[in-house]
């Protein structure tokens, strides 16, 4: 992908994935056109900031006409690399592994989970949903065997790190790390964490702001 800068912010990444959303929701309603303005009110931002965002990766849209739908949700598809599939593994088949195992937007998104991995003999050899769940020293050669990138982590805390060496040694280059725990990783694995409770502290908080 080539873009305007070598050094794309957080913050416009971010904003894509929100464009992109709205940009589907869009399109499942029949809309193929829409200007700036009415795009910027329901990704709750700015159109100049859209516009700036937008630059980052080529000139879109036509002016005094609009953005095409269609061809604005394949353009930021493509500028966030999920324009294919993505083959996944999940380490930790526990109640949240299990939902997300079972959560079939992964699918429909491009990102294929293709393998299940726990250490608790026990669960080894279960099956679920369609998955049969292996033992996580066998990682390595299974992610060579499934073209994978990218691995869930969904261990409880203190096993996280343990689970993510394991990821790094089968050549992983991305983690989705759910376990409420840090992991340490060398710089050319990227991590992004999902955090609930940092959200829940933010809802608190601001609850209780409004009360004040």
């Amino acid at each position: 992908m080539s873009t305007k800068s070598d050094h794309i912010p957080r913050a416009t990444i971010e904003r894509l994935s929100v464009y992109l959303q709205v940009l589907e929701n869009m399109q499942r309603q029949g809309i193929e056109v829409i200007s700036s303005g009415p795009l910027a009110k329901a990704c709750d931002v700015n159109a100049s900031q859209i516009r700036k965002d937008l630059t980052y990766f080529g000139e879109f849209g036509v002016r005094g006409v609009g953005y095409n739908v269609r061809e604005l949700i394949q353009s930021i598809s493509r500028s966030l690399g999920i324009d294919h599939q993505w083959n996944c593994v999940l380490i930790g088949v526990g109640n949240l592994g299990k939902a997300l195992l079972s959560h079939r937007e992964f699918g429909r998104r491009g990102f294929n989970i293709v393998g299940a991995f726990d250490c608790d003999p026990f669960k080894i050899g279960e099956e679920f949903n369609g998955l049969e769940v292996v033992c996580t020293r066998r990682l390595k050669e299974r992610v060579a065997d499934l073209n994978v990138r990218i691995g869930f982590l969904t261990t409880p805390p203190e096993r996280a790190q343990r689970a993510a060496n394991h990821l790094v040694e089968a050549g992983i280059k991305g983690i989705l790390n759910y376990a409420p725990a840090r992991i340490f990783v060398p710089a050319e694995v990227h991590v992004e964490y999902v955090d609930f409770f940092h959200h829940l502290y933010s809802l608190a908080f601001n609850i209780s702001v409004d009360k004040t």
